[in-house]
Protein backbone atom coordinates (compact mmCIF):
# COMPACT_ATOMS: atom_id res chain seq x y z
CA UNK A 1 0.00 0.00 0.00
CA UNK A 2 1.18 3.57 -0.93
CA UNK A 3 1.63 6.07 2.12
CA UNK A 4 0.64 9.28 2.68
CA UNK A 5 4.78 10.25 2.46
CA UNK A 6 5.14 8.82 -0.94
CA UNK A 7 2.16 11.13 -1.88
CA UNK A 8 3.95 13.94 -0.39
CA UNK A 9 6.79 13.30 -2.12
CA UNK A 10 5.38 12.60 -5.78
CA UNK A 11 3.75 16.14 -5.49
CA UNK A 12 6.95 17.90 -4.23
CA UNK A 13 8.65 16.20 -7.21
CA UNK A 14 5.80 17.41 -9.37
CA UNK A 15 6.19 20.98 -8.04
CA UNK A 16 9.94 21.50 -7.75
CA UNK A 17 10.38 19.06 -11.29
CA UNK A 18 13.88 18.21 -9.74
CA UNK A 19 14.54 14.81 -7.28
CA UNK A 20 17.11 16.85 -5.33
CA UNK A 21 14.91 20.66 -4.89
CA UNK A 22 12.27 18.09 -4.02
CA UNK A 23 13.86 16.15 -1.25
CA UNK A 24 15.13 19.27 0.38
CA UNK A 25 11.71 20.79 0.59
CA UNK A 26 10.87 17.36 1.80
CA UNK A 27 13.67 17.45 4.64
CA UNK A 28 14.93 14.23 3.32
CA UNK A 29 18.16 13.13 1.27
CA UNK A 30 17.31 12.79 -2.01
CA UNK A 31 18.25 9.13 -2.24
CA UNK A 32 15.60 8.67 -0.25
CA UNK A 33 12.83 10.15 -1.92
CA UNK A 34 14.36 8.44 -5.05
CA UNK A 35 13.41 5.24 -3.34
CA UNK A 36 10.22 5.89 -1.81
CA UNK A 37 8.85 7.00 -5.21
CA UNK A 38 10.28 3.85 -6.88
CA UNK A 39 8.21 1.62 -4.41
CA UNK A 40 5.56 3.85 -5.08
CA UNK A 41 5.38 3.09 -8.76
CA UNK A 42 6.53 -0.56 -8.02
CA UNK A 43 3.30 -0.85 -6.46
CA UNK A 44 1.23 0.71 -8.47
CA UNK A 45 3.06 -0.43 -11.72
CA UNK A 46 3.51 2.57 -13.39
CA UNK A 47 5.83 5.28 -14.30
CA UNK A 48 5.45 8.57 -12.37
CA UNK A 49 8.09 10.68 -13.61
CA UNK A 50 10.32 10.87 -16.91
CA UNK A 51 13.70 10.85 -15.17
CA UNK A 52 15.39 11.05 -18.76
CA UNK A 53 14.09 15.09 -19.37
CA UNK A 54 15.10 17.86 -17.13
CA UNK A 55 13.41 19.52 -15.27
CA UNK A 56 11.51 15.80 -14.19
CA UNK A 57 8.21 16.09 -15.75
CA UNK A 58 5.06 13.35 -14.89
CA UNK A 59 4.08 10.86 -17.04
CA UNK A 60 0.40 10.76 -18.72
CA UNK A 61 -0.68 8.37 -15.81
CA UNK A 62 1.92 10.35 -13.36
CA UNK A 63 0.04 13.53 -13.81
CA UNK A 64 -3.42 11.48 -13.15
CA UNK A 65 -1.90 10.16 -9.93
CA UNK A 66 -0.18 12.71 -8.83
CA UNK A 67 -3.52 14.75 -9.14
CA UNK A 68 -5.20 12.15 -6.95
CA UNK A 69 -2.26 12.15 -4.27
CA UNK A 70 -3.15 15.64 -4.43
CA UNK A 71 -6.91 15.51 -3.27
CA UNK A 72 -5.96 12.49 -0.45
CA UNK A 73 -3.55 14.79 1.17
CA UNK A 74 -5.89 17.69 1.11
CA UNK A 75 -9.00 15.46 2.58
CA UNK A 76 -5.89 14.26 5.15
CA UNK A 77 -4.82 17.72 6.67
CA UNK A 78 -8.81 18.44 6.90
CA UNK A 79 -9.63 15.26 9.12
CA UNK A 80 -6.30 16.66 10.95
CA UNK A 81 -7.48 20.08 11.98
CA UNK A 82 -11.26 18.24 12.27
CA UNK A 83 -9.52 16.00 14.95
CA UNK A 84 -7.91 19.05 16.84
CA UNK A 85 -11.42 20.92 16.30
CA UNK A 86 -13.08 17.78 18.56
Amino acid sequence: MITLIQMEYAVAVDTQRNFAKAAEKCFVTQPTLSMQLKKMEEELDVLLFDRSRQPVIPTEAGRTIIEQCRLILQEAKKLHQMAREV
